[in-house]
C-alpha cells in the first residue's frame, strides 16, 4: 500500500493512544464522578454540534478531497483553500439562523424528559463553530497526505482536553456552566492547532508550499474553467442535500433516547456507544489516506486500481474490526465488573453488541460509499441517504418507546445495514467496481465461527471466576483466530507487515 500503509499505521497508532486516554476518561472518570444525566448532557451537546457541522460544511468536506486534484497544478492552488475556508463559514451562518428558529419546537420535544439540554441549548453553536473548522483544516491536510498531526489533534488533544475538563468538574473546580464552557474551549484549541499546522507545511513536502495557499479567490482561473466551477457547485449542492439525511441518521438514536427516556438513559447509551465505536477506529486513518488515492483513481478512470483499493480496505477493515468486536464481547462482563458503577451501565450489554455489529458494517463498507460519492453516479447516494434517514427515523420512533436503548441500537443496525446494501448493489454494476473477493468471505466465515463457538462455550461451560473466564476465552478465541488468519493469509498486507517486523528484529 505504500503511502497508505505508512500513514494509516501511524494514524492508527495515534488513534489508539487517544483510545487509551478515552478509556481512562470514559470508564474511570465519567462513570465515577459524573451522574448519568451529566454524561448524557455532554453527549447530546456534542452530538448536536456534530449534526450542525455536517450541515454547515455545505458539502465542503467531500468537495475538498474530490476536487483538489483538479485545482492543484503544483504551482498554485488557484484559490482552492480560500473557498474551502469561506464556504463553511457561510454555511455556519445559515444553519445558525435555522438553529435559532428551531429553539421553540425542540424545546417542546426535549423539554419534558431532558430540560437540562434546553437550558444549555445555545452552547451548541460555539462547539459547532470550532468543530467545523477543526474538521475543515483536517480535511485540507488529508488531501496533502498529512494525516498524523490532525489525527493526533482529533484523537489525543481533544480527549486529553476532555479528561482535564471532566477532572476539574469532578473535583468541583468547575461548575456545570464551567464544564460546558470548557467543552467549547477544548474544540477551539483543536481548531487553532490544525490551522497552525496547515500553514506550517511550507516546503517540507514537494507537493505543497506556503506560497501555494491563496488568501484571496483566483477569479481568473474560475472564469477559465467554468465547467469545473459548475461541476463543483452541483456536487457541493448535492452533498448539502445529502448531508441533511446522512448526517442526521447517526445522531437520531441519541436524540430519541434523550427525548423519550431522558438524559440518564442518554448517559448509559453514550458509554455503550463509546465501547462500540472502538470497532470502527482503524477505518478513520485508512479512509483519511485512502480517499484521496481513490479520488485520483476515479478521476483517471482507473477501475482496476479502484477495485483493488476497495477490496483491500473492505477485507482488512472486516478482519481488524471483527477482531476488535470479538475482544470486546469476550470481555464485556469483565468490563462492566471493573467499571465504576458498572451495575448501572451493565443494562446496556446487548446495546454494545448490536451497535458493535453496526460499527463493523460501517467500517467495512464506508470506502464503498466514498467511491460512489466520487464517481459520476454520486446522485444515487442521495436516494440511499433518504432511505437511511427515513428508516432510522421510523425505526427509532417505533422501537425506542417499546424496547428502549436496545430498540435504538437495533434501529441503527437495520438502517445502516440496508443503506450499505443499497450502496454495494449500486456500485458494482454502475461503476463496475468489485467490492468483495474470496478472502473477504473467508474472513466473514472465520468471525462468525468464533462468535458461535464463544456462545456455545458460555452456554455449556460454567463460569467459575469472571477474570479467569475472560482471560481464557480471549486467549483461546483471539489466539486461534489470529493464527488461522495468518496461516491462511487472509490479509497479505498484515502478513507482510508482520514479516517485516520480524526480519528487522
Amino acid at each position: 500500500m505504500g503511502v497508505i500503509a505508512k500513514q494509516s499505521i501511524r494514524g492508527t497508532i495515534v488513534t489508539y493512544l487517544g483510545i487509551a486516554v478515552g478509556i481512562v476518561t470514559t470508564f474511570f472518570v465519567l462513570t465515577r464522578f459524573l451522574t448519568t444525566e451529566e454524561i448524557g448532557l455532554a453527549r447530546v451537546l456534542i452530538d448536536a454540534a456534530t449534526l450542525f457541522v455536517g450541515l454547515a460544511q455545505l458539502g465542503t468536506g467531500s468537495s475538498i478531497i474530490r476536487f483538489y486534484p483538479y485545482f492543484n497544478d503544483k504551482s498554485s492552488d488557484h484559490g482552492f483553500f480560500f473557498w474551502a475556508m469561506v464556504v463553511p463559514f457561510a454555511g455556519f451562518l445559515l444553519f445558525a439562523l435555522v438553529f435559532w428558529l428551531c429553539r421553540v419546537p425542540l424545546g417542546a420535544w426535549f423539554g419534558d424528559k431532558s430540560p437540562l439540554f434546553i437550558e444549555y441549548y445555545y452552547f451548541v453553536l460555539p462547539i459547532a463553530f470550532f468543530l467545523l473548522y477543526q474538521t475543515i483544516f483536517e480535511s485540507t491536510c488529508n488531501v496533502l497526505m498529512h494525516i498524523v498531526v490532525p489525527r493526533a489533534v482529533r484523537e489525543l488533544v481533544i480527549r486529553v482536553g476532555l479528561l482535564v475538563i471532566y477532572l476539574l468538574y469532578a473535583f468541583r473546580i468547575l461548575s456545570l456552566d464551567g464544564l460546558v464552557i470548557g467543552l467549547c474551549l477544548n474544540y477551539a484549541v483543536a481548531a487553532l492547532i490544525n490551522l497552525c499546522y496547515f500553514f506550517s507545511l511550507k516546503g517540507n513536502d514537494s507537493s505543497f508550499s506556503l506560497q501555494k495557499i491563496s488568501l484571496k479567490p483566483d477569479l481568473s482561473y474560475l472564469r477559465e474553467h467554468t465547467d469545473l466551477v459548475r461541476r463543483y457547485l452541483i456536487y457541493t449542492g448535492f452533498m448539502l442535500i445529502s448531508a441533511l439525511t446522512t448526517v442526521l441518521a447517526p445522531t437520531l438514536s441519541s436524540f430519541f433516547v434523550t427525548a423519550k427516556m431522558g438524559l440518564d438513559s442518554t448517559g448509559i447509551f453514550a458509554i455503550a456507544t463509546y465501547m462500540a465505536v472502538m470497532v470502527s477506529v482503524p477505518v478513520r486513518s485508512v479512509a483519511a489516506i485512502a480517499s484521496p488515492q481513490l479520488a485520483r483513481a476515479i478521476k483517471d478512470k482507473n477501475r482496476l486500481e479502484c477495485s483493488f483499493l476497495i477490496r483491500q480496505v473492505t477485507r482488512n477493515m472486516l478482519l481488524i474490526g471483527g477482531f476488535i468486536l470479538l475482544a470486546i464481547w469476550l470481555n464485556i462482563d469483565l468490563i462492566f465488573h471493573i467499571l465504576p458503577n458498572g451495575a448501572t451501565f451493565a443494562q446496556a450489554k446487548y446495546v454494545v453488541l448490536i451497535l458493535g455489529v453496526s460499527q463493523l458494517i460501517m467500517a467495512t463498507f464506508t470506502i464503498c460509499f466514498t467511491a460512489l460519492n466520487y464517481s459520476r453516479y454520486y446522485a444515487f447516494s442521495l436516494l440511499f441517504a433518504v432511505v437511511l434517514t427515513l428508516s432510522a427515523l421510523l425505526l427509532n420512533n417505533y422501537l425506542v418507546p417499546r424496547f428502549g436503548m436496545e430498540g435504538a441500537a437495533m434501529s441503527n443496525l437495520v438502517s445502516y445495514g440496508l443503506y450499505y446494501l443499497l450502496v454495494i448493489i449500486a456500485i458494482v454494476p454502475l461503476a463496475r467496481i468489485h467490492v468483495t473477493e474470496r478472502r473477504w468471505w473467508s474472513v466473514l466465515l472465520l468471525l462468525v465461527t468464533l462468535f458461535v463457538l464463544n456462545g456455545l462455550w458460555q452456554h455449556y461451560l460454567p463460569q467459575l471466576n469472571i477474570w479467569l473466564d475472560s482471560i481464557v476465552r480471549s486467549l483461546v478465541f483471539i489466539g486461534t483466530g489470529a493464527w488461522i488468519a495468518y496461516r491462511a493469509k487472509l490479509s497479505p498486507e498484515i502478513n507482510n507487515e508482520i514479516t517485516k517486523r520480524l526480519n528487522h528484529q
